[in-house]
């Protein structure tokens, strides 16, 4: 039998459910996840997604075991730049940061602050840290890895392997301005 997990936006209007265990749970240190962490910080009744040493917590979790079960209307997206490869998105009941997305990939990053107080998946890793000005300044209770590191890669696609090389579509209902 399969494990559930439910997360939601701050105000409860958006609602998922996770079915089994992330792919990994990650710090990310890169420049893009740090400016769309200030951006996003800026809408009105945002939470920060940002941690002290300009880390975004994200829970990898397979497409195919993401299901939205209420709220899914309220989902906008944004890019920084028109021809990024990723999207950002946030519900736009509250504001709370929902996922980013990769351009045909095959999981979806849901940002930490979707869980209750506690129940956030153990962080695994960092990823990126070479973007960083002074990476010296993380924790060392986890690997700090400059890219993507072996494991990270390793894991991804596991993943796409036990997905059968699918890549599920997620639908956004419109579009933020940031």
């Amino acid at each position: 039998m399969s494990s559930i997990q439910h997360v939601a936006c701050a105000c409860g209007q958006l609602r998922l459910e996770l079915e089994g265990e992330p792919i990994a749970s990650v710090e990310c240190c890169c420049d893009s996840c740090r400016e769309a962490g200030a951006r996003m910080a800026r809408l009105p009744g945002a939470r920060p997604v940002l941690s002290e040493y300009g880390t975004t917590h994200l829970v990898m979790q397979r497409k195919d075991r993401v299901r939205f079960v209420a709220g899914a209307d309220q989902l906008r997206q944004f890019r920084l730049a028109p021809d990024a490869p990723t999207r950002r998105v946030v519900a736009a009941c509250c504001n709370t940061p929902v996922f980013l997305e990769f351009e045909s990939g095959h999981w979806l990053s849901l940002y930490g602050g979707l869980w209750r107080e506690g129940a956030l998946p153990p962080l695994q890793m960092r990823t990126m840290a070479g973007d960083l000005d002074d990476a010296s300044a993380l924790p060392d209770d986890v690997p700090n890895s400059k890219g993507r590191s072996l494991p990270f890669i390793a894991r991804l696609l596991t993943a796409w392997i036990a997905m059968r090389f699918r890549v599920p579509k997620i639908a956004v209902a419109g579009d933020l301005h940031l």
